[in-house]
Order: C-alpha cells, then structure tokens, then sequence
C-alpha cells in the first residue's frame, strides 16, 4: 500500500494516510472534526493534496420519549471527475492552506495516536483543579454518645471532598465554616441554629439528635468540575453537637461535630473561632 496526502476541509491541517484507509473514519488532529479518509489518487499524481469530507450528522428519533440523538452519515463515494474537481480546489486555495499548515508539513496519524474528544468547533480546556477526594469518612456516625471533638481546627469531609476549616463566621445563628479565600467557598458547611445573636449560643451546648424531625437547616456546599458552586440541604436525619465557648473580641469560639445522612457520610469535627457579624435587619 502507498502513502498519499489528504487536506481537512475545515482548518486545513495535512494528514498523511496509507490507501488501505480509504473510506475510513478518523478525527482531524487539529480542530478534531471528524473527517472521511478519500479515496487514495491514481498512480502518477502523488503530488496532489485530496481534500477529506467532513462526517455529517442528523438526528434519529430515540425510542419512548421522542427525542433524537445524532448519528454519522457516511458520505457518498466520490467519482473520478468529482476528485479532479478537489484537487483543483484545493491547489486553487493553496495560499490559505499554508496559514494553518507550514508548506511541506503534514501530520502523520499513528494507531497509538489518541485525539482529546471536543466538540465540534470548541477548544478542550483542562479541567479544573478540585479539593482531593477523601479515601473515607472514619470519623463519620450519626451516633452523638461515640462522638470525641478533638482539640484541632474542624476538618472532615463534604461530599467526598478533603474539608479543612479556613474561616468560620457567625451571623446571629447562622454558623459558616469554610474553606477558600472567597464566597462561595470551594467546601464548607452552614448551619442555621435557632438564636437572634451570636452573642446568645455563648456558653451554650446545642445537640442535635438524627432522630430529630424539626432540627435547623444544615447546608453543605461544594463546586462542581465547572467550577460552579453546588448546595444539598437536611433538615433532618443529621447528627450534630455543637459547643460554644466565651465572645472574645468579635469572636466567639466553639468545636463541632457534625455528620450528614448522605451517601458520602459528610462529616466535620474540631474547633473553631468564628468572626461575629450583625445581623441583617429584616425588610420592612
């Protein structure tokens, strides 16, 4: 079999193929469409460039629900007056060519080649950096008698995701425990306790049973692989037990331990020293 040239219609990249891959299938390297190999030119014209056609798409109904999903057309076989007519195209259109491509450059497709999947006309960007996984919640129970808060800052986990507290903020019962430098955080936890100040939960011991059917509403937050911040809220089945310490200053300090009913056994126990905020004043 020999090699022959073929141009992507598209962006223009060369791409080198053996005749055997004729009518074939492949991923253009460059702008990752997919393309049909063409037949391979007669014996003679090594020189010519071929253009590929571009593989297209309709939709087929899907069955029960009416939608469609897209499918690959393949295209017709092209006749030997219609190749003459890609060529000349495509000489004709040369200097366009060499923008994208150096002159003499091609690309050369290898089977261990692999080509990122991206959607037609669309740039692949990396995805973005997340907290780590935690490997698992040991310290996960909804039972309040085998809990010990240990004298460190809270951690745990939120959703499968490493917690460690970064801030904490108080604002008339409302307990924010974040990590990140900004809002919304990249994990955290918010708890809606039943008190008008801050200031009122000093000294205070608050337990919260799993068995407790009208319990404050407890949300845990993360960000999806878009970056996007995520919510999922309990108001009940949760166990939790909070201690307040003396306002010191702005601050009021405090240990939690804290475990959510959801399938990822969410979990943040240890101390804290949450900054005190005012309250909003309600609308009038």
């Amino acid at each position: 079999m020999s090699d022959f040239k073929f141009a992507c219609p598209v962006c223009g990249q060369h791409i080198t193929c053996d005749s055997g891959s004729s009518g074939t299938q492949m991923d253009c390297p460059t702008c990752f469409r997919k393309l049909v190999v063409p037949q391979a030119p007669a014996a003679g014209s090594k020189n010519f460039v071929l253009t590929a056609a571009e593989v297209q798409m309709r939709a087929i109904p899907l069955p029960g629900n009416g939608q469609t999903a897209p499918t690959a057309i393949a295209p017709k076989k092209f006749s030997a007056g219609a190749l003459t007519l890609g060529v000349l195209l495509v000489v004709g259109s040369a200097a366009a060519v060499l923008v994208v491509v150096k002159q003499g450059e091609s690309f050369r497709l290898k089977p261990e080649d692999k080509v990122l999947d991206a959607a037609p006309g669309t740039n692949a960007r990396p995805a973005l950096a997340l907290p780590a996984r935690a490997v698992t919640a040991t310290n996960w129970t909804l039972n309040l008698a085998e809990v010990k808060i240990p004298d460190a800052p809270a951690n745990g986990t939120v959703h499968g995701f490493d917690f460690k507290l970064e801030r904490a903020v108080i604002q008339g019962g409302k307990l924010d425990l974040r990590q990140g430098p900004k809002w919304p955080p990249e994990v955290g936890l918010t708890i809606h306790l039943f008190a008008d100040r801050a200031e009122d939960l000093a000294g205070k011991i608050v337990t919260l049973e799993a068995t407790r059917t009208n319990a404050p509403r407890v949300i845990l937050r993360w960000k999806d692989d878009r970056d996007q911040p995520v919510t999922k809220d309990f108001r009940k089945g949760y166990a939790a037990r909070l201690e307040f310490g003396s306002v010191t200053g702005n601050r009021l300090d405090g240990k939690i331990y804290l475990a959510t009913p959801d399938a990822a056994q969410s979990y943040a126990a240890g101390t804290f020293s949450a900054e005190i905020r005012k309250p909003t004043p309600p609308k009038k």
